[in-house]
């Protein structure tokens, strides 16, 4: 394991202890390794777009609005080899809220997303993405 040593002002020391107290750390070291696994994670996704990533889509929308199933249910089918599950609630008699569970580069989820989001009746929407291991997996092994 390797050392290195940070200076940091007040406020940004009062910040990290407020940070750790949220999340549970018990020192500074572990806090700030997971900081920066986050922004170098963010920094890989940013930078290399071809990258393979999982991902999940929610957004929600108003069923009420003309076509809009119909264009939703047509990007699902355009990007099929993203989709690994979806789920769809009722919240009320107007709105839905979907959730998809996507795998694949990240360029190509992230403009999924976007054609999905930019739609007329999605009222607003998240996309969650976390960088994989490309290296294919046979399904069958032990999880640990």
């Amino acid at each position: 394991m390797q050392r290195a040593t940070i200076s940091m002002s007040d406020e940004f020391a009062a910040e990290l202890q407020a940070f750790m107290a949220a999340r549970g750390y018990d020192n500074r070291s572990e806090a700030l390794r997971a900081l920066a696994q986050i922004g170098l994670e963010h920094a890989k996704l940013q930078t290399q777009p071809a990258i393979e990533c999982v991902a999940t889509l929610s957004y929600v929308y108003d069923h009420h609005t003309r076509e809009l199933a119909k264009r939703l249910t047509a990007a699902s089918h355009d990007h099929h080899d993203l989709g690994l599950a979806t789920m769809h609630i009722h919240l009320d008699a107007e709105n839905c809220l979907e959730i998809a569970v996507l795998r694949g580069p990240v360029e190509a989820v992230r403009g999924f997303a976007s054609a999905v989001l930019n739609e007329r009746g999605v009222h607003s929407g998240h996309l969650s993405v976390i960088p994989i291991d490309a290296e294919p997996r046979l399904h069958g092994h032990a999880h640990d």
